[in-house]
């Protein structure tokens, strides 16, 4: 059936926002209203006509509220088939009448667990009636809409006043969907807090993951692919895709993508001095620290300015002119940041296509949460990166100790290691890293790689020598064999941090004792696939 003309509602809110407009609607259109407690107590002070579910049913709330709409004069009313001559039989022979709209939104358990509420409360806000009207009014869609959320009131009532009063299929079907998607939701987080809070565990038998759709992008990683931002319901960390987007065109997939490495790295220097992040494809491309984040820029384009262009960008304080104004010397992507102020905020309108993303915070990297990753038939969960390494956590494995500028060098270059593509070489000096070698299937070639970056990015700056003497070198995870080591002994490396634990680890120390290096083992590793 097309067109069901709507005769009587029952309305149970625990959201009132917009509610008394609903209801003052639907009485426009000679509905009955039928509602529950505090529900009914507020289109009643609206002056609005309400009968109590109890007067439908013929029994009162009982239980403190758990029984009121779980009866058959309710579910057979919302789940009767109208053009069926048995369930109409059935109607008129247990007096139940038929209800043609159900407007709910569940208890707010969500909240609730938000606010750190006591485990007897959060149970009593688990809802069991308006799930299950939900889905009886959703499943017979065909002559029952069912509305969930209070921002859908609006197509409602518009919907009523253009079909006189009555429904349409489509609008009714695309109801069902959103209902059921809901139930959903609100199933999953209760089944997430039963494993992960209530329960303690890490990975139950079924991970429930529910997400609602932002946006649909442009495309995906290329043209031919389709993409979407979804974003988790329930709790979650504030990231790269709640940033508030100031000007420029729409982000791409890879736009977040790219923007998400910056952001998640930046925010390792979130409690230090000015940084500065530049990423090219998922790999810092520069990174370093200063006096401002003017400096913190410099140093960051400075360790290689061919790939900085068409990068993205993100620095850990306020943006100001003066780093903006620099900024806007390359064509640059995305540029990512706390807030801007005024000077930098009329620097970057007059480029229309970059894009300012302002976070307002960094999320936290010691948080804890889990990565999700797709294979062929199923997927890999594991919990997030968010080892962090202190001096207090090294060990010094060579006879020459580390200076402290050494080890301060080496603490920042591990940490930029942490995000960059395995296998990993970083090196740093002063606070700028120097070279960076990524992504390669030998850790030799990647140490080879980051020192010849470092050689091309001297010939271009005019420096004297490249910022790999002198500099830490930092490997994502441990030598192998000493080949590794050598190449940076060769691009001037004075000091090293690596995990260790290779059987050839006598044979490394070794060759930095040789080559007169420092080198501190961590204990930890970070491969980045």
């Amino acid at each position: 059936m097309d067109q069901v003309k709507i005769a009587r509602a029952l309305l149970s809110v625990s959201d009132k926002s917009g509610l008394v407009e609903l209801g003052q609607a639907l009485v426009r259109h000679n509905v009955e209203l039928v509602s529950t407690g505090g529900t009914a107590r507020a289109l009643r002070e609206a002056g609005l006509h309400v009968l109590d579910v109890s007067e439908v049913t013929g029994f009162p709330e009982m239980m403190d509220g758990r029984v009121k709409t779980l009866h058959p004069k309710i579910h057979g009313g919302l789940l009767a088939l109208r053009d069926d001559k048995g369930h109409a039989g059935s109607m008129r022979e247990h007096d139940i009448g038929a209800i043609d709209l159900v407007v709910v939104n569940l208890y707010p358990f969500e909240q609730t667990v938000a606010r750190g509420a006591r485990r007897d409360e959060i149970i009593e806000n688990i809802d069991i009636g308006g799930p299950s009207m939900v889905r009886s009014a959703a499943k017979n869609h065909g002559f029952v809409a069912i509305v969930t959320d209070p921002s859908d009131y609006s197509e409602l009532i518009a919907a009523l006043d253009a079909n006189g009063g009555a429904t349409p299929y489509e609008f009714r079907k695309r109801l069902a969907a959103k209902a059921f998607a809901a139930t959903a939701a609100y199933d999953s987080m209760i089944s997430s807090w039963f494993s992960f809070s209530d329960q303690g565990q890490l990975f139950p038998d079924m991970l429930p993951a529910i997400m609602n759709k932002r946006e649909e992008l442009r495309y995906g990683e290329n043209p031919h692919q389709k993409a979407a931002l979804y974003l988790p319901a329930g709790p979650h960390a504030q990231g790269i895709a709640q940033a508030r987007q100031v000007q420029g065109k729409e982000l791409s997939y890879n736009n977040y993508n790219d923007a998400d490495a910056a952001l998640e790295l930046v925010a390792e220097f979130r409690d230090s001095g000015p940084a500065c992040v530049i990423v090219k494809h998922a790999n810092p491309c520069g990174v370093a620290r200063g006096e401002s984040l003017l400096d913190a820029y410099n140093g960051a384009f400075a360790c290689d300015t061919v790939s900085a262009f068409g990068g993205i960008i993100a620095v850990n304080g306020t943006l100001t002119g003066e780093a903006a104004e620099a900024m806007t010397q390359i064509f640059t992507e995305v540029v990512i940041a706390p807030d801007a102020d005024e000077e930098a905020r009329a620097l970057f309108a007059k480029k229309k296509n970059l894009r300012l993303l302002l976070t307002g915070t960094l999320p936290d990297p010691a948080r804890g949460g889990f990565s999700l990753k797709s294979i062929a038939g199923g997927y890999l969960v594991q919990t997030r990166d968010n080892g962090r390494i202190g001096r207090e956590d090294l060990k010094v494995v060579t006879k020459r100790q580390p200076t402290s500028q050494e080890l301060d060098d080496c603490l920042f270059a591990w940490t930029v290691a942490k995000h960059v593509k395995s296998n990993a070489i970083v090196y740093a000096k002063d606070g700028i890293i120097s070279g960076i070698g990524a992504g390669q299937m030998n850790r030799l070639e990647s140490a080879r790689i980051a020192a010849w970056k470092a050689r091309d990015a001297a010939e271009k700056a005019g420096w004297a020598e490249a910022r790999t003497i002198g500099s830490a070198v930092a490997s994502d995870a441990f030598f192998p064999f000493a080949d590794g080591l050598l190449a940076a002994v060769e691009a001037g490396a004075s000091a090293v941090i690596q995990p260790g634990g290779s059987i050839r680890d006598e044979e490394v120390i070794a060759a930095a004792d040789e080559a007169g290096l420092a080198m501190v083992f961590t204990g930890m590793r970070h491969f980045r696939h």
